[in-house]
């Protein structure tokens, strides 16, 4: 068994085919666009892999593996080489043995003096030990064979030494340290990448179709990367069931799913989950509440003051989303609108535990042109539709009180939006349009600051 394992293992390691050994292009990081700067600035556009360890050059990691079989093949070899001597040497005293017995009955055969009953019994071992015979004879073959595997491994050995030589492999330690060391200013880069200006969104991503023409879907953007749990609530008015999904795949397959029962009715579709909790309007009331997923209880409701409800400012849908949450990379924030804004669209900073207003921006949009809106680093995005054809057309920059018009193509692709919020986790759109629950991907544009400069 032990010598079949080895040549099927040798045979294997001769037949990898040689066009695994060339890295792909989709690894790493990539380039696909670069520009010059009006200041003489290089611009580039870069894809970044997933957040893992990096993966080294498919052929010096190949070469390695191959290597270390090799290693320990020779080990084991060297262990049954050793067991084979002692073997080997048992059976050429068993064969000797043999020998001199069979010499003595030849002898005690002519002899007719000697006693038949004796005579007899070393006549019948001598037939017992006759079948060992040829058994000896093949063990003694195999040995030689193991030998001559034994060379052809070392052979081997030198082989990939010298194509480890060739690839400079004996630097790999080195090599690794400074790919370990360029991984992390990446990742470095990839934390200043982490806010930017909205410059382009992706065709959608349908993900499943389910429930009727209004909703919310939405993902914990707190939650860390392994906790991919899916909340669901169907309908914009009077609803108070909240699926839980384990999984987004086990959303898409409409499985594995627990049901929450909120003790008061929501409101619209602005609900998000934010670090465990669900953040919604109550329904026919201006009031925001808090509801903690794991007590399964209202942590704390308020008062938002002064801001509209039951269809008094609603975006152009309707739908009683007068007061729409939305989580960004700076956290939890409130859109909606009052009599003293004269209808426009008011973004308010959010405390997550107190639900507390921190600070309040006045757009000077109204509300009712609007189609849905998202955050995205502190940016308020509006689209002027919710129906076909829409664009995100106008962005609030809270960070410095401004506001610009855009004009930013996206794609509806089932005509009637009545939900749109962005991720900062998953760097995605989350949308419900029409029935469909739906993703965008997101194109930022980034300066990044260097320490030289």
């Amino acid at each position: 068994m032990h010598l079949f394992s080895m040549i099927f293992l040798l045979l294997m390691l001769q037949a990898r085919p040689a066009q695994t050994l060339f890295p792909s292009p989709e690894d790493g990081w990539q380039i696909y666009t670069s520009a010059q700067a009006p200041d003489g600035k290089c611009i580039c556009t870069v894809v970044a892999p997933a957040q893992t360890t990096c993966s080294r050059d498919p052929r010096s990691r190949q070469l390695r593996q191959l290597m270390e079989k090799v290693q320990n093949i020779s080990q084991s070899m060297e262990v049954l080489d050793l067991r084979t001597f002692r073997d080997l040497q048992y059976v050429r005293n068993t064969e000797t043995l043999m020998k001199v017995l069979d010499t003595k009955l030849r002898a005690t055969d002519s002899q007719r003096s000697s006693n038949a009953k004796s005579f007899q019994e070393l006549k019948d071992k001598m037939k017992q030990l006759l079948p060992l015979i040829p058994v000896l004879d093949q063990y003694k073959s195999d040995t030689k064979m193991i030998v001559q595997l034994k060379e052809e491994v070392r052979n081997l050995s030198n082989v990939l030494l010298l194509i480890q030589e060739e690839m400079g492999a004996y630097d790999y330690e080195e090599l690794q340290q400074r790919v370990m060391i360029l991984e992390a200013r990446l990742h470095a880069c990839m934390q200043k990448l982490g806010c930017g200006k909205l410059t382009g969104v992706s065709n959608p991503i349908t993900i499943r179709a389910s429930g009727s023409r209004f909703g919310s879907w939405m993902t914990d953007t707190m939650a860390p990367s392994a906790d991919n749990r899916v909340w669901y609530m169907d309908g914009y008015y009077k609803g108070r069931r909240v699926l839980e999904y384990r999984s987004l795949n086990d959303f898409i397959k409409g499985q594995n799913f627990v049901q929450h029962l909120l003790p008061h009715p929501w409101a619209g579709t602005g609900h998000v989950v934010y670090n465990g909790s669900l953040y919604y309007n109550k329904y026919q009331s201006n009031i925001v509440v808090k509801y903690h997923f794991r007590s399964r209880s209202v942590s704390v409701q308020r008062s938002l003051n002064n801001a509209g409800y039951n269809n008094t400012f609603p975006y152009s849908w309707g739908g009683f989303s007068d007061i729409d949450f939305m989580v960004d990379e700076n956290g939890l924030w409130a859109v909606y609108t009052t009599n003293q804004n004269a209808g426009n669209i008011v973004v308010s900073k959010i405390d997550p535990i107190t639900l507390e207003i921190l600070q309040t921006w006045d757009t000077g949009y109204p509300k009712r042109s609007a189609g849905e809106s998202f955050m995205i680093c502190g940016t308020l995005y509006v689209t002027n539709s919710h129906l076909a054809g829409a664009k995100i057309y106008f962005a609030y920059y809270t960070n410095s009180s401004t506001y610009e018009y855009t004009d930013i193509p996206f794609h509806n692709q089932y005509s009637h939006i009545s939900m749109l919020d962005y991720n900062p986790r998953e760097r995605v759109l989350y949308t419900w349009n029409n029935g469909h629950q739906v993703l965008y991907n997101v194109t930022l544009f980034h300066v990044i600051k260097t320490s030289g400069e």
